[in-house]
């Protein structure tokens, strides 16, 4: 940017019932900024719905342009949990879109130098409403400089925080945040309460928090290198619930989490506890259980000598709320990690203060070279964020030379030396840096899918880009994220799919057994950027072209509906700021129709009427495509969807998530005609089914053969289960071609991938004399190039969206929208 050129900033926070939003001009020179505007805005949980709209809004009415914007700032909480997320995830599309830096100040500091700015001076309590019954406490001394904070970020519940607080006495102490709105009652005498207009944050407050951050040398609002949208994330100070519950389950030594198949008394719950799966080099990662201690502590033993902790040490570290503790184990990557696999590798921290302490670093000898020391560490790190940590320290051996270059490469820095720290006299280095992160691969999905071959008369507007590259026009780049994939995709006007990655969560819900929905979320927000670049990059390649940015697209899509709620918030605040940032427009998708489309993709000639079969972890329809944006659903699952009914059997076998690759792995092997399960609805007269029974009768099944002592013959229970659901799928898809007269049957959903059920679809197209089109094995499951194929239709028909809309956990495929 020019420096004759005004240059401002754009603030936003949503980590409450109040959106705040401010403009400021940048001064370089005396590293200040000057308020323009500033608005609040009663949200009352529509932040989604409302926030773009008020920024253009307030844009407008500052008069600044969008290329005017050198940097955008968020609040990133603590707060709600999908407020936070729904202003880091506009804040990063915005951002990306702009090409300029994000910073992320704390939401508490907004409030208490939106105190400071109204002429309060004096000890402040922020106190902001962390749900649960629990709140979010800071200490401020508001001076004539300006706020300063006093602690860090923690949760606590709101009654330990009243006696805290009443154990300091009364005083003159200020208190703000709303916190105040529910807990009023707790706290009353013990500080005096702000006027109600300062207890949330301003759009000044955080310009001021973003200015007081760029005086210390925190950060630079013009320097977007520094400051890639990609690292900046929310502040939780928690672990999700599962998370939570399962370090409580692990601080046990429980034989019922072993996790092993044959056992008699093992639940479906268990053995999710026990899941792990091994990376491509035989490494499997997990919290640290009370069941392996000692051989965490034989290992301390061999690679610590005398300075090594014992097992008692090691076991009254779990369980602790301020601690985070991870294993790595040798295992087959294709089967879920057995008790009896081998610890090769530990990592232990302690959260204190806002900084990760990193206790304990120890690699078996015979693994080394793995890269597991810097995989646990990062493992550490990611929980000690959430749990609210923001730098990490630990101590290493002066003459370590290997593990200081380790930390070295993550970051870490040394700061000075403890003379005689160990107990043989060696000195330790005290080093300290950023936490190390864990990123989420964005990778092709599936092998390349650049076909010049269907380019045709379908590209309206074929064009020569300043460089002399020929584009065909509309460029649209579309999201998925309605489940626990991150994908990208960007398509031209010719149809071509000039770049489709993903990257996947898998391995963060493997060990509960299926999605957890707030660890989707979280990984939604890590991975976005990264996903959207790598698309872009691939499609820029692609194209013969050096580059392509978010201003050289037509459009921004994504899947509105359905999914998991939170996870379909993340991509679609995502892609309304990045549409608001490039002033290209907006499209939404329904995540069904998408999965009809898929049979686009490497089938170019496809086109309606058809049967669709569309089966997946959550769905299970019949529909009648009578055109593109044409659908009747014929029939649909009354209760567990077929990669529910998959997964959960998987589960009850102690197979694994995701249960449909492993489980048709052991089908291949067995006997389908060995056990008699149920068709549940084969007969029913309708195009409904039912797989709640089935799972109930091979879960039965399992548990009775446990019961009389008998080893459990996995093919055959694989197979013949599998059986029992190609059956009905096959027998109501061949009623509904003989009913509509389609010409066509073709499948969409990640159970699409399933062999045996491809291979029953294709006999029986064959059978009845229609043609069967199924998409690619990589298109079946989640991805954004599906998507894309339905963006560039809504292109063509003008079917753009408001930026005031929001993500719907339903959508009803038979209503346009």
């Amino acid at each position: 940017m020019d420096s004759a050129t005004p240059a401002y900033v754009l603030a936003f926070d949503t980590a409450n019932e109040v959106i705040a939003l401010g403009v400021g001009r940048l001064d370089a020179a005396a590293r200040a900024i000057e308020l323009v505007a500033s608005t609040e805005v009663e949200a009352r949980r529509a932040s989604n719905t409302q926030l773009v709209p008020h920024i253009d809004e307030l844009c407008a009415q500052a008069d600044v342009a969008r290329e005017e914007i050198a940097c955008v700032c968020v609040g990133r909480g603590p707060g709600s949990f999908t407020g936070v997320r729904i202003a880091l995830a506009t804040a990063k599309g915005v951002a990306s879109a702009l090409e300029v830096g994000l910073v992320g100040v704390s939401s508490l500091d907004a409030v208490a130098w939106g105190a400071w700015r109204a002429g309060e001076r004096g000890s402040l309590l922020v106190v902001a409403d962390a749900m649960r019954r629990e709140v979010y406490p800071v200490e401020y001394r508001l001076g004539e400089d300006g706020a300063e904070r006093l602690t860090a970020d923690r949760v606590i519940k709101a009654g330990a925080f009243a006696e805290e607080l009443g154990a300091m006495g009364s005083s003159d102490r200020l208190i703000a945040g709303d916190g105040l709105r529910k807990y009023a009652d707790l706290i009353e005498g013990a500080s005096a309460p702000l006027p109600e207009a300062l207890w949330t944050p301003t759009g000044a407050g955080l310009l001021l928090a973003l200015q007081a951050a760029w005086r210390a040398g925190e950060c630079d609002p013009f320097d977007a290198a520094r400051h890639d949208p990609a690292f900046a994330l929310p502040v939780y100070t928690r672990l999700s619930d599962a998370e939570e519950n399962e370090r409580v389950r692990l601080a046990r030594i429980d034989d019922g989490l072993a996790g092993k198949r044959g056992s008699r008394h093992v639940t479906m719950n268990d053995t999710a506890i026990a899941n792990a799966r091994a990376n491509g080099e035989g490494i499997a990662y997990k919290p640290l259980d009370a069941r392996h201690v000692a051989e965490v502590a034989a290992l301390e033993a061999a690679v610590m000598g005398t300075d090594a902790w014992n097992e008692a040490l090691v076991a009254d570290e779990l369980g602790r709320a301020d601690r985070v503790w991870w294993a790595a184990y040798a295992a087959d990557p294709k089967m879920p990690l057995s008790a009896e696999a081998p610890l090769v590798g530990y990592a232990g921290g302690w959260v204190v203060d806002g900084d990760l302490q990193i206790l304990k670093v120890g690699v078996d000898p015979a693994w080394r070279r793995h890269g597991i020391a810097r995989v646990l560490l990062a493992r550490v790190a990611d929980d000690a964020r959430n749990l609210g940590a923001r730098t990490s320290s630990l101590e290493v051996r002066a003459g370590n030379t290997g593990a200081q270059a380790l930390y070295a490469a993550l970051g870490y820095e040394a700061l000075g030396r403890r003379p005689r720290y160990y107990s043989d006299g060696e000195d330790a280095l005290i080093m300290q840096g950023p936490l190390p992160t864990i990123t989420l691969a964005a990778v092709p999905n599936g092998e390349s899918i650049v076909d010049e071959s269907r380019r045709g008369a379908s590209c309206a507007a074929l064009g020569c880009e300043s460089d002399g590259t020929a584009v065909c026009r509309p460029l649209i780049l579309a999201i998925e994220s309605s489940c626990d994939e991150t994908a990208a995709a960007v398509i031209d006007g010719g149809e071509v799919l000039r770049s489709d990655v993903v990257a996947t969560q898998v391995d963060f819900h493997a060990r509960f057994g299926g999605v957890v929905p707030e660890i989707a979320s979280r990984k939604h927000i890590e991975a976005i950027c990264g996903v959207c670049d790598e698309a872009l990059d691939v499609a820029a390649a692609s194209l013969g072209r050096s580059r392509l940015r978010w201003r050289d697209l037509d459009a921004a899509a994504v899947t509105y509906a359905p999914g998991l709620v939170g996870a379909l918030v993340v991509g679609v605040a995502f892609a309304k700021g990045a549409a608001w940032g490039a002033d290209i427009p907006f499209i939404v998708v329904n995540h069904l129709e998408g999965h009809l489309y898929a049979n686009k993709i490497g089938r170019p000639d496809f086109a309606p009427p058809a049967v669709v079969s569309l089966v997946s972890g959550g769905n299970t329809l019949l529909v009648h495509m009578a055109d593109w944006g044409d659908y009747r659903v014929l029939g649909a699952t009354i209760d567990d969807a077929v990669g529910e009914a998959f997964d959960k059997v998987a589960k009850a076998l102690g197979l694994g998530y995701p249960g449909g690759p492993v489980v048709s792995k052991f089908a291949a092997e067995g006997d389908p005609d060995a056990i008699p399960f149920p068709r549940a609805m084969l007969h029913s007269g309708d195009l409904r089914f039912s797989l709640s029974g089935l799972k109930t009768a091979v879960v039965t099944y399992i548990n009775n053969e446990r019961a009389a002592g008998r080893e459990l013959n996995v093919p055959d229970i694989c197979a013949s289960f599998t059986a029992a659901v190609v059956d009905v799928q096959v027998a109501k898809a061949r009623t509904a071609l003989r009913e509509t007269g389609a010409p066509t049957f073709c499948l969409g959903g990640g159970v699409a991938a399933n062999p045996t059920l491809r291979a029953a679809y294709e006999q029986m197209c064959a059978e009845e004399g229609v043609r069967l089109v199924m998409p690619p094995l990589a298109s079946c499951g989640d991805n954004a190039g599906m998507i894309a194929e339905v963006a560039l239709d809504r292109y063509r028909a003008g079917a753009f969206s408001s930026l005031s809309t929001d993500a719907l956990a339903h959508g009803d495929l038979e209503v346009p929208y």
